[in-house]
């Protein structure tokens, strides 16, 4: 399965790193490419991004379930393809490093089915590690500016 995993470590508490993360209306537009998210439930929302998979250029829409809430270390969550053959999961982990300084890492991993899946999930191979940096690395930036 294609996947992307970066680490990032904030100086921050992983108490303050939790109160962003807990709440998906805080990250989910910092996602590349983001163009909206709708919040169904508490565990459930659907995200529109623009994408460039290789030599694909698409209007993404992904369904994300969050499988469990571990306060204060874990969020992790499902996806599922909405207008497109995509199925995966994630995490964020924060780990505290000393009182005041937490890593943060983020993992996605998805896999394309259909048709093109063999073709996508050879690009996504190498697009996954770079958004899933931009996307960890925008959380941190986001952290650190409000705190």
């Amino acid at each position: 399965m294609p996947n992307g995993m970066y680490q990032v470590e904030v100086d921050l508490p992983i108490q303050k790193v939790w109160e962003f993360v807990k709440d998906m209306d805080n990250w989910a537009p910092l996602i590349p490419g983001y163009i909206q998210h709708r919040r169904y439930t508490n565990r459930q929302s659907s995200w529109e991004f623009n994408s460039i998979i290789g030599f694909i250029k698409k209007r993404i829409s992904l369904m994300v379930t969050i499988k469990e809430w571990v306060e204060p270390t874990k969020v992790s969550f499902n996806l599922k393809g909405i207008n497109e053959k995509f199925t995966g999961e994630g995490f964020f982990l924060a780990e505290a490093t000393a009182p005041n300084k937490t890593r943060i890492t983020g993992l996605l991993e998805i896999t394309a089915s259909g048709p093109m899946g063999p073709l996508v999930n050879q690009a996504l191979k190498s697009y996954l590690p770079k958004v899933t940096e931009e996307f960890v690395t925008a959380i941190a930036t986001r952290l650190t500016e409000m705190n």
